[in-house]
């Protein structure tokens, strides 16, 4: 995908018409109403907003003159379903929500399928005055759809571009810290379940020059705070990247991470969910968490401390997150200047899931 720099202002009608050197009735009228040109006259017009970058009238225009509420498109890669499953997202929805609310803005949810075909995707064609894209590859088709509609948009977690809004965490340094608590704790033998690396996911072991072609900046991001902590001895490191970010996809990766002899002592998860996969797995096999196996995850939602036992994992503060991008895509919706905002903090929160490394006999 190209990462240079998009022009902050969406291109007009006008535009195209000044660049042409028609009216703009004759623009507007190449995409409302083609039978009133000729076939040349429209492909010109067409091939003129091509080259601006103009995509076409704006049906929220449309809908704003007739006085309809702002509403703001919630841009993501996965089904509908994740919207209502992933505790981490329904927190983050839960501060987007609360920082928009008060003022009658709407929110409209978009999901990732099908991401084989973008211009079938509602992102295309809703009536929405804005973005906020969630945790998406760089290359991602949705992403980049979302960028030619020339909409305001917010980035959360991803992708990472400059000249362009983000709220972001420290992923580096809360996967750094965390790898760091399990060393600490005399484990040498670590294994890590990762979350998706690309937009075409390609669930399995990971070597080091895959990792080194990611494009989701979480997990390209987390791996790299657990290779500082690991230094040298990341190479032997065993990675699997998960299907998705669920319990059962982190179930999948415990279960080839705790086949390879010798077997981790520890395993580093991407999420709490994955984390919670490879719990269950090891409970299945007779192993006792943490006496037997260490287990730390990210993100820190309510089921990490409600657990058994509660899951050591990184926090990081989600409705915040959420808030902070209602208040920059409220800001950008009335004109104002915003300034790049500081990256979030996170924080290890060390339960019962981790211990000191028992020899083994």
């Amino acid at each position: 995908m190209d990462k240079k720099r998009i022009p902050d202002r969406r291109p007009t009608l006008r535009d195209v018409a000044a660049a042409l050197g028609v009216t703009t009735t004759t623009v507007s009228n190449a995409y409302n109403r083609p039978d009133q040109l000729s076939a040349a006259l429209r492909e010109s017009v067409l091939q003129a907003a091509a080259k601006l970058g103009y995509a076409g009238p704006d049906p929220a225009a449309r809908s704003l003159r007739r006085g309809r509420n702002v509403a703001v498109g919630v841009v993501y890669a996965d089904p509908l379903s994740y919207a209502f499953a992933d505790p981490a997202f329904v927190l983050f929805l839960q501060g987007l929500a609360s920082a928009v609310e008060e003022l009658g803005v709407s929110l409209t949810l978009m999901p990732g399928t099908p991401r084989e075909d973008p211009a079938t995707s509602p992102v295309m064609t809703a009536i929405v005055d804005a973005f906020v894209v969630y945790s998406m590859a760089d290359d991602d088709p949705l992403f980049c759809a979302a960028q030619d509609r020339r909409l305001p948009m917010i980035r959360v977690d991803a992708p990472v571009l400059d000249g362009r809004l983000l709220v972001s965490i420290d992923d580096r340094g809360g996967a750094e810290a965390a790898a760091e608590h399990l060393l600490g704790l005399g484990h040498e033998s670590i294994g890590v379940i990762s979350c998706e690396l690309t937009s075409q996911v390609r669930p399995g072991p990971v070597t080091l020059a895959v990792q080194g072609e990611a494009t989701h900046h979480i997990s390209r991001a987390r791996l790299a705070g657990y290779a500082a902590a690991c230094g040298a001895r990341w190479s032997g490191v065993p990675v699997f990247e998960s299907a998705r970010n669920s319990e059962a996809g982190g179930a999948e990766a415990a279960r080839w991470l705790l086949d390879r002899k010798p077997r981790p002592t520890a395993l580093l998860a991407m999420s709490d969910r994955l984390a919670l996969g490879a719990m269950a797995v090891a409970r299945e096999r007779g192993l006792r968490v943490p006496e037997d196996l260490s287990i730390v995850g990210f993100d820190d939602v309510p089921a990490a401390a409600s657990s058994s036992p509660g899951l050591t994992s990184v926090r990081q503060p989600h409705a915040e997150k959420g808030r902070a991008a209602g208040q920059l895509v409220m800001a950008a919706l009335s004109g104002r200047r915003i300034k790049q905002p500081a990256q979030l903090a996170t924080e290890l929160v060390v339960r019962g899931s981790t211990a000191r490394r028992r020899k083994r006999g």
